[in-house]
């Protein structure tokens, strides 16, 4: 439905709809169709930090292509015209952990995990999409433990050789590593080994830091050549807190080397969230030079209790056993940029500024006539009025105004048909509430997407009953099974060590050097309010080492570091087996990072480790070389432990009431790897029941 643009002014009133008269003007605006300006790399977000997009490759058909479609599809939702993925590395990166390419020296796979699947449906409705990468971490044996090397730069040239042989997609840059400092040998290495490779065109950005120090490297550009080569793209995070220096701008501007945003942060919550991000957008180029925004983070698939889950995403899709999924109000404000301008435009020389009363806007021109005004009057007290004079070549033509507010968003107004005057210019004022996003462009198609019969949220399913058997080709799911949301380290669905079916595996051996924190290898599946039940898998000591059941997982850190609360039972390869409780507190030699040098510091004060033994107890017979059945039941306070339906342990503890349910192997300083089937979460006491089945009209998303 088009809203009248009208708005009624204290003594006089609009006679013609969508303009008003030049005299009522507080402010002038020239749009000089001449006049230059920087070209416009783009806004969009990013897939990764972890692995935010998981539980979307479970959703079924139509509802995953839905979301999908109001991501990227263009003129429909956000349609954003960027995105940035992680180049996943087998660690946590926030939001969990994605499996990599190359487990080992001699492993490559394209096929894991799900980051290359969606690049392929991003581009696939919006073939003008940019593809942007970068790595948080990487498996421990690059570089023999040093991510600065040779193995990093080959390593992630694999990736983008992948990305293109198997998927036919094109990386357009990549940066360096994710906030972890500044190494210019890397930058100059890294781009010899990319054009060795044949990759000329795939630019190099950096550094990708958030503090105060983090454009300090770029002087160095003035005096090293090589350096300033390496480096097309200077880029950094959250510019709207830090903005770029002054001197910075002036060196890019000189050496012609845009400057890009890789990762801005918005965590709020509904209209202010929207806003704010416009805002953001908007002050990224007007404070810092930037062209080129992407948001942390694309979409909340993610488990409710990770943090982070909801406020920086653009949409929620973590119900994927129902189909439920829902935009947030953000997702409007992505669509007021990415619904009205492309890649390739530019932005207008002083048609880019500060509104009087409260506010920002940019201007961006097509190649052509065309261009757009985006507009956000965040915190303005007074209806403003301005003025726009068109000229030098600019579009005379109607222009369509679409706006957002807390009480509606992107609902298109009356259009505005400018005065033109004899020499073809022409001019327009528009009437601007407070607190308000607009995008006024002469420019036509959009629309606000929706679909009807969205499915109504359901819980979990319980009982819950995987026996990893309907994975006959893994390659096809990714190599993830439904549901399991990897926190630290990688489960993937394996051929059982008798080959009598499947199981999910821990595959990583060696501990990967992570961008976080990494307490020990483990995954979740299930509803954070279950109380009573009991979990159980049957577990394949396959190097000796312990495996486990979780149970009660309320918490799996604050992004920056992932030790859980809640309990696990362990089964060692000598029979014992223990209950322990976890608080979610790292050991000290798990900090380290300058951010959190207050953290080390209270970690090496206390005897507190986060990890206590509540009760042990050992199994009968046991054959460590055979599968055996793990169970933890809860019941109150009570907590049992069985081995092969014996019950080797029990204890009162109400250290944690709900949660939910897991699997995790030791330890957290080296790793073991261990094999799980039949994972079972089931009342107490209850019959075991058929296997779970899963959406009928869900599609693998990779084919055979």
């Amino acid at each position: 439905m088009v809203k009248p643009f009208t708005t009624i002014l204290a003594g006089y009133f609009c006679f013609a709809i969508g303009w008003l008269s030049p005299a009522f003007a507080d402010q002038n605006v020239e749009l000089k169709g001449d006049a230059g300006g920087k070209r416009f790399d783009g806004i969009g977000a990013v897939s990764g930090g972890g692995a935010t997009s998981v539980l979307l490759k479970d959703y079924p058909e139509p509802q995953r292509s839905q979301v999908l479609d109001l991501l990227f599809k263009p003129k429909f939702g956000a349609s954003m015209s960027a995105l940035l993925v992680e180049v996943p590395g087998d660690a946590n990166a926030t939001q969990g952990a994605e499996p990599s390419h190359m487990h080992s020296r001699d492993d490559l796979n394209f096929s894991r995990g799900d980051e290359w699947w969606l690049m392929r449906e991003a581009k696939k409705r919006n073939p003008e999409l940019s593809l942007d990468a970068c790595a948080w971490g990487c498996p421990g044996w690059v570089g023999n433990g040093n991510f600065w090397s040779q193995d990093m730069c080959d390593y992630y040239v694999k990736w983008i050789q992948g990305l293109k042989s198997v998927y036919g997609l094109d990386l357009d840059a990549i940066g360096c590593r994710n906030e972890k400092g500044v190494n210019e040998d890397f930058a100059k290495k890294f781009r010899a080994t990319l054009d060795a490779s044949g990759l000329q065109n795939v630019k190099i950005h950096g550094f990708d830091n958030w503090d105060k120090t983090k454009f300090n490297w770029v002087r160095h550009m003035t005096n090293d050549l090589v350096l300033r080569n390496a480096v097309a793209i200077l880029s950094n995070h959250t510019m709207t807190y830090i903005p770029t220096p002054p001197d910075v701008q002036q060196l890019a501007e000189g050496w012609n080397k845009p400057i890009w945003n890789t990762e801005e942060h918005v965590y709020k919550k509904g209209f202010d969230c929207e806003i704010s991000l416009v805002q953001a957008f908007n002050e990224n180029y007007l404070n810092s030079g930037v062209t080129k925004i992407v948001n942390w983070y694309l979409v909340g698939s993610v488990y409710p209790m990770e943090s982070y889950s909801e406020d920086p995403a653009a949409m929620i899709a973590n119900s994927p056993w129902s189909g439920n999924y829902h935009t947030r109000e953000a997702l409007w404000g992505y669509a007021h940029y990415g619904q009205f301008s492309k890649i390739g435009w530019q932005y207008l020389n002083g048609a880019c500024g500060r509104l009087t009363n409260g506010g920002t806007f940019v201007t961006l021109k097509s190649p052509g006539k065309d261009y757009s005004v985006i507009i956000e009057t965040k915190g303005a007290q007074l209806l403003q009025n301005v003025t726009f004079n068109i000229s030098g070549g600019l579009s005379t033509g109607k222009l369509c105004v679409w706006r957002s507010n807390s009480k509606e968003q992107f609902v298109q107004q009356d259009s505005i048909t400018p005065v033109v005057d004899n020499l073809a210019d022409g001019t327009f004022t528009v009437a601007l509430e407070p607190d308000s996003i607009y995008s006024i462009s002469t420019t036509t198609g959009q629309q606000k997407g929706s679909f009807d019969n969205i499915p109504a949220e359901q819980k979990f399913p319980f009982p819950y009953y995987e026996t990893f058997d309907e994975y006959s080709l893994p390659q096809q799911f990714g190599y993830l099974p439904h549901y399991t949301a990897d926190i630290a380290d990688i489960f993937e669905i394996a051929d059982r060590p008798d080959k009598t079916g499947k199981c999910l595996r821990q595959v990583i051996s060696e501990k990967p050097q992570s961008w976080a924190p990494e307490w020990m290898p483990y995954t979740i599946i299930g509803d954070d309010n279950w109380n009573d039940y009991e979990v159980s898998a049957d577990i394949y000591l396959d190097d000796g080492g312990w495996a486990g059941v979780m149970g009660r997982v309320n918490n799996v850190g604050d992004g920056y570091g992932c030790a859980p609360k809640g309990y696990y039972l362990k089964l060692a390869a000598d029979g014992s087996c223990t209950l322990i409780v976890i608080n979610g507190k790292a050991g000290a030699e798990e900090l380290g990072d300058a951010e959190h040098q207050e953290a080390v510091r209270a970690a090496s004060n206390s005897d507190d480790k986060g990890e206590k033994q509540v009760v042990a107890g050992t199994a009968k017979k046991f054959d460590a070389s055979q599968w055996h059945n793990l169970k933890l039941q809860f019941s109150g306070t009570a907590i049992k432990g069985f081995v092969d339906g014996a019950q080797v342990l029990s204890t009162a503890n109400n250290a944690f009431s709900h949660g939910m349910a897991g699997l995790v192997t030791g330890d957290s300083k080296t790793r073991n790897t261990a094999c799980f089937d039949n994972l079972l979460i089931n009342a107490v006491g209850a019959p075991t029941p058929k296997p779970t089945v899963f959406a009928r009209n869900f599609t693998p998303i990779y084919k055979p």
